[in-house]
């Protein structure tokens, strides 16, 4: 089972539910965080690395020499990451989606492939638990092709659970889609409320079974669970606004090690998943 859990906006919680599910559930379990631009997970998993390789894309080099200024590989490119100037080609990789239509069209056979770094790609492990996460190169634009790296490393064989980034836009899209259920984190307040609508959205256009933790419950208002009861999404669980959990996450430790009870209530939430997508469990 592939378990990704996301949230409309940041600040909700989503992070420390993806590490306390994945250290409360013991053995073969792996836990990717798939928010490369601003991965914390590892602060609290504190894993032993044992892995680094760095990920890179294809973008296009054009040889001048062999060109004739046809203008194939600019017609075709639909985000103008490559564009004929005058008497020159000029390139913007940035930009680049890495499709290669330009290198297919050009008849000169001018357009070569260079790697263009997008990150790097740490695996590690505590305990039995393993963990991936990626690292965005700072000032890198495009985040899916590192989240799609990631996510090859997914085990067949083992629960995964997915980080996702926050928001509803294209990184938290491709950290989703093709996962059997998605846990969205929000929180009783307005912001919270218009950003899990949107968050329930994209949900339901990938097809994907959903279900709701209310981070901070007792604080705010209403309208979370009254929006949750009137679309049928269903409430798996309810943490509590508390300063020992406020004080745990603050010394960057795990509430499943640190709060008795916490465990045994991340448990009993993989159950309600299995239950509602008919997996068969641990």
């Amino acid at each position: 089972m592939i378990i990704s859990i996301a949230s409309g906006k940041g600040g909700t919680g989503k992070t420390t539910v993806a590490t306390n599910l994945a250290l409360s559930l013991g053995e073969n379990v792996q836990l990717l965080d798939c928010d490369v631009e601003e991965p914390n997970a590892h602060l609290f998993i504190q894993p032993t690395f044992e892995s680094t390789e760095t990920v890179t894309t294809p973008v296009p080099q054009v040889d001048m020499e062999k060109c004739s200024l046809c203008g194939k590989c600019d017609e075709i490119c639909q985000f103008r990451s490559i564009v004929v100037v005058g008497t020159t080609v000029l390139a913007f990789p940035e930009l680049c989606h890495s499709c290669g239509g330009c290198m297919a069209v050009c008849p000169e056979k001018a357009i070569t492939e260079i790697g263009r770094e997008l990150g790097v790609i740490q695996k590690g492990w505590r305990g039995s638990l393993e963990f991936v996460h990626g690292k965005s190169r700072v000032g890198e634009a495009m985040s899916p092709p590192l989240i799609e790296k990631v996510r090859e490393h997914i085990s067949p064989e083992k629960l995964n659970i997915i980080d996702a980034p926050p928001g509803t836009s294209c990184p938290v899209i491709a950290a989703m889609r093709d996962t059997d259920f998605v846990l969205l984190v929000t929180e009783p307040t307005p912001f919270g409320l218009n950003d899990l609508k949107l968050a329930v959205g994209a949900v339901k256009i990938l097809g994907i079974p959903c279900g709701l933790i209310i981070n901070r419950s007792d604080l705010g208002d209403d309208r979370v669970k009254t929006y949750a009861e009137e679309t049928g999404l269903p409430i798996l669980m309810e943490i509590p606004f508390d300063r020992r959990i406020a004080e745990v996450y603050s010394r960057g430790e795990m509430l499943v090690d640190a709060i008795p009870g916490m465990r045994e209530k991340f448990v009993e939430l993989y159950d309600r998943i299995t239950a509602l997508t008919g997996g068969a469990g641990r």
